[in-house]
């Protein structure tokens, strides 16, 4: 009775590690977990996925420039979607987004859109430059010329641009053209709330391209019918509502 007893109240473990090696079986089979050993496999294949997107990040700008697309003069109805499948038949689109107000949220009449090659981009400037959407003529131009010798030091401070919905866009500027000549040039036809020439990021090299505002339609469109084609630093500037 006491050897009962005493087998009752002695823990479960300690019971099991009294049992002789006999008593053990070895009948169930044993499970061994090849999950860690898994890991590296994970790693590396992360470790790829971000080099894949590094170098996707380090494509040289002459490239991402030449297929790069200013699509002017949209009607306001024209969603990012609609002007991706406007591109679509022309090659692959990488981007299409239509630009809107942050205040109204309405359209500005302008996007851009990104394809896969320089090749398509020609193509699409050539197919669909001066066709109509929707009784308008677009513009659509290659945004950004690459600019060899890039100046890599800190651009000088530019004043605040004023933004409106009454703006255009002025393509094929010469490189020699800041800011401040872009606003002389148009302040001598008419009265401009603001203007800018925007440039490759962190440097004062222009992209070729700039923008004006005014305060109402009518003075964008006799910008238009003023400016577009006018001589400006030695060659045609590209005037078109944005």
């Amino acid at each position: 009775m006491a050897t009962a007893i005493s087998s009752l109240v002695t823990p479960p473990a300690l019971h099991r590690r009294c049992l002789s090696p006999a008593s053990v079986s070895v009948s169930a089979p044993i499970r061994i977990s090849f999950r860690a050993a898994t890991a590296p496999q994970a790693w590396r294949r992360g470790l790829a996925l971000r080099v894949s997107a590094s170098s996707a990040v380090l494509e040289a700008p002459e490239a991402v420039a030449a297929r790069k697309l200013y699509v002017g003069n949209i009607p306001r109805t024209v969603t990012s979607d609609e002007l991706r499948d406007m591109f679509a038949a022309h090659g692959t689109v990488e981007r299409a987004e239509v630009m809107y107000d942050k205040y109204t949220n309405r359209s500005r009449r302008f996007g851009f859109v990104t394809m896969s090659t320089a090749e398509e981009a020609n193509a699409a400037v050539e197919a669909l430059n001066g066709t109509e959407v929707g009784d308008r003529k677009i513009k659509v131009n290659v945004t950004e010329s690459f600019l060899p010798n890039i100046d890599r030091s800190a651009p000088e401070s530019e004043p605040v641009f004023v933004d409106s919905q009454y703006k255009v866009y002025v393509g094929n500027l010469a490189k020699t053209v800041t800011t401040e000549v872009l606003k002389n040039f148009f302040s001598e036809k008419g009265k401009i709330l603001s203007a800018t020439v925007s440039h490759i990021l962190g440097t004062s090299k222009s992209k070729g391209y700039g923008f004006v505002t005014f305060s109402s339609e009518e003075e964008v469109e006799a910008a238009v019918a003023t400016f577009n084609n006018a001589e400006l630093e030695g060659q045609p500037i590209r005037v078109n509502r944005a």
